[in-house]
């Protein structure tokens, strides 16, 4: 596709999307929540299609030699496609905050002023390698009242023409402008470049993906952008803590997936407690074939683990965001320290303490600054679906608008409005 075409193509799906948002705004919830509900039961009708379509992707994709986080985060299995289906679903049932009129007070000077929400109008969704975030996009933005225009990555656009045209759709057979979800038909990455630069008609961009992409989008943006660069997360065993529970945390928080941004990439261990735990996660990590990069104090207590791969930890690795069999381990003096590193080293993203002690737990919610903060939970935890939010555009570690798992309310504004009686300003 020539330049000038992709321009031309740009500026058509903005002008649409522009003019689908307005249809949007204004339609009712029964109506939105008809579109999701005919979404989910068009996904689950289709898993064979979409796999076939999906298969391509893949088979692309290892030719050109992906590695194995990345080929794994394109894969739409039926147990994927399930989970945006039931997402679907959870944001039909959830209430409509659209038209929510907030903090109305009485003035003295006799007029109610209050705040209303409502949608952000259109918003631009770059990201790479994950399809299913096509779903989580467009069920958002059905159920948030906003036009979205979609970028996927190269790699995935099979998969994402197929979900798009199902998304599409469940927008015409529902009443709504089918305009409203649009996906960036050419993999040209011009594309990306006028995109971000229409704020005539994007209100706010929203990359996910590497951090190359997302810096590169923070850079030449035109538009808001809501973002997070990478998710260095981790996970701080106190002392005191329940050995068998800090044990079991510690490992799902790693190798339940390796390749999502709320998998831990660091596990810092208070020094009272490092003899005993790091033996028994050490031998898990070595079992699952994680390589630990550690702080002299952790390598000298994992050498005794049979078959462990140790390796000394650099200054950059306490920064890495790994998206792999690989975490980074250290051994500080107390709660303290913990914070102290986990505040410097973290990208804000999410961490978490396992712990016994209640004053050590709410120390660490107030004075640990990022988005998510756990206390006795997995990391693994930090996604819309798994708060309740339906689906999740992605996660934001800025701190104005929205912060954390972006869901509805992250794709919204408010304005005031005020209700009078004809009084007059003196």
């Amino acid at each position: 596709m020539k330049t000038l075409n992709v321009a031309d193509h740009m500026q058509a799906l903005g002008a649409q999307a522009k003019a689908a948002s307005a249809q949007m705004a204004k339609a009712s919830a029964a109506v939105k929540s008809t579109a999701l509900r005919k979404l989910a039961a068009l996904l689950r009708a289709n898993i064979d299609a979409l796999q076939i379509d999906n298969a391509k992707d893949i088979e692309r994709a290892m030719v050109a030699g992906l590695d194995a986080p990345m080929v794994d985060r394109l894969k739409l299995t039926p147990k994927v496609l399930e989970t945006c289906a039931q997402g679907c679903e959870q944001l039909a049932t959830m209430p409509d905050v659209i038209g929510e009129i907030i903090g109305m007070k009485q003035q003295p000077s006799g007029i109610r002023v209050g705040q209303m929400r409502v949608p952000l109008g259109v918003f631009g969704m770059i990201f790479e390698s994950r399809p299913n975030v096509t779903i989580e996009a467009a069920s958002l933005s059905i159920k948030s009242g906003n036009a979205c225009i979609l970028r996927g990555g190269s790699e995935a656009i099979d998969s994402n023409k197929a979900l798009a045209k199902l998304v599409q759709q469940a927008l015409s057979e529902s009443g709504l402008p089918t305009d409203a979800v649009q996906l960036v038909q050419t993999t040209d990455r011009e594309a990306v470049g006028h995109l971000i630069a229409m704020p005539e008609f994007v209100d706010v961009i929203i990359p996910r993906g590497g951090k190359g992409l997302i810096e590169r989008i923070s850079r030449e943006a035109k538009v808001p952008v809501i973002k997070h660069l990478d998710g260095n997360c981790h996970t701080y065993v106190d002392d005191p803590c329940d050995m068998a529970m800090a044990v079991t945390v510690a490992d799902n928080a790693k190798t339940q997936k390796y390749s999502p941004c709320n998998a831990s990439e660091s596990l810092v261990v208070a020094r009272g407690v490092a003899a005993e735990f790091l033996p028994k996660i050490g031998a898990i990590y070595a079992a699952k074939g994680v390589e630990m990069r550690c702080c002299p104090v952790a390598k000298a207590i994992l050498t005794q683990v049979k078959g462990a791969n140790l390796k000394d930890a650099t200054e950059q690795d306490w920064f890495e965001e790994y998206l792999g069999p690989i975490i980074s381990i250290k051994v500080v003096e107390g709660l303290d320290a913990a914070i102290a590193h986990i505040n410097h080293y973290s990208s804000h993203h999410t961490e978490s303490i396992l712990t016994r002690d209640h004053m050590h737990a709410q120390r660490f919610l107030r004075e640990v600054d990022s988005s998510s903060v756990m206390v006795n939970a997995s990391t693994r935890f930090a996604d819309g679906f798994e708060y309740g939010l339906g689906a999740e555009i992605g996660i934001s570690t800025d701190k104005f608008h929205a912060r954390g798992p972006v869901g509805i309310e992250g794709l919204t504004s408010l304005k005031y409005v005020v209700l009078g009686q004809g009084e007059i300003r003196v």
